[in-house]
């Protein structure tokens, strides 16, 4: 089997600890370079992993080639719209961290690009690659739960003191809502089939941080009726960090962390979800390791992008709005 070259550029914690070991790993792929300024760091990943060369400079990358077929884009955010666009530019496939872009203009310019060259661009979303999430996903595309009206999704977490830049605006494109809560609402969007949303009210806080919120609460109404409420915080006090996501249909509910999928049966509401002993810390993985797998698929031809630019290009048009909605204080509608 001819194996699918590829590149990773950035090698911070999600680079290092999550795509390279996993890409590594991986059959049917070969890691040809990588790339980082820091130039102690790539050379000692490279040796690490055995990968033939390493590179400071993206466009030496670039230029060189070595045959490679898609870039594993793992740097910050706010370098996602350049080396995405260098890198369409030279046909390569990309894979990008979560979010695409700070902005839905900066999405719009990715995906723009990615159909002037003809490549594909997928975003890294991995809560839709979870195990659970998938099995509950599955029962909700079979009708299980009857009619989907509601979803609730949030993430508390204390912020990462490892990227000073994710509460600087200018770096990051905002706070918490850009960090954590664009995955909850992709997560439940994904859930939910990608209704198409009509207004949002949401409300902003910035209690431990300057610039940027530190907390978000969202109120999501659709044009086919659904609803959606997605939270997400930095700084709610809690004892531990917690997420979750709770779908509500005319027939059941599903439910993540804890796994739960309640059925109506007989008169009883009977859990059908199958009994899985995995830790949070294996479902984390996989939810990468799935994602990784389904991403050098794509490449290879097996089967489409999921998670795609277009999608991202949604979920940043209802970011855009919910900054809008909680500045102004009152309810935005999404055109």
């Amino acid at each position: 089997m001819e194996k699918v070259r590829i590149a990773v550029v950035g090698l911070g914690t999600i680079g290092q600890t999550i795509h390279l070991p996993i890409l590594s790993k991986l059959p049917d792929v070969e890691i040809v370079a990588v790339c980082d300024f820091d130039p102690a760091k790539a050379e000692f990943v490279s040796k690490k992993y055995e990968i033939p060369h390493w590179y400071t400079d993206l466009s030496e990358l670039l230029k060189a080639d070595e045959g490679i077929v898609g870039v594993d884009i793992c740097t910050s955010t706010f370098t996602h719209l350049e080396v995405a666009l260098a890198s369409l530019e030279a046909k390569k496939h990309i894979l990008v961290e979560k979010p695409l872009a700070r902005t839905y203009g900066e999405a719009m310019e990715i995906v723009s690009a990615a159909k002037k060259h003809g490549r594909k661009v997928m975003v890294g979303m991995n809560n839709r690659f979870r195990p659970d999430a998938m099995i509950l996903k599955s029962m909700i595309q079979g009708g299980e739960l009857g009619k989907i009206y509601y979803a609730k999704a949030g993430w508390l977490k204390k912020l990462s003191t490892s990227n000073p830049w994710l509460t600087r605006k200018e770096k990051s494109g905002g706070g918490v809502v850009l960090d954590i809560g664009i995955v909850m609402f992709d997560l439940a969007f994904w859930m939910m089939g990608f209704p198409e949303p009509k207004e949002v009210v949401a409300a902003n806080y910035s209690h431990n941080t300057r610039g940027v919120e530190d907390s978000s609460v969202v109120f999501l109404r659709m044009k086919n009726g659904m609803t959606m409420t997605i939270e997400s915080s930095w700084s709610f006090e809690s004892n531990e960090d917690f997420f979750y996501c709770d779908c509500y249909g005319t027939e059941g509910s599903g439910s993540l962390n804890p796994f739960r999928i309640l059925k109506r049966m007989h008169g009883n509401l009977v859990n059908v979800a199958p009994v899985s002993h995995e830790t949070p810390q294996t479902l984390y993985w996989k939810s990468y390791d799935n994602e990784l797998k389904s991403w050098v698929g794509s490449l290879r031809g097996l089967h489409p992008v999921i998670s795609t630019g277009e999608e991202a290009m949604h979920r940043m048009k209802i970011v855009d709005a919910i900054y809008q909605s909680a500045k102004k204080g009152k309810s935005v509608t999404i055109k």
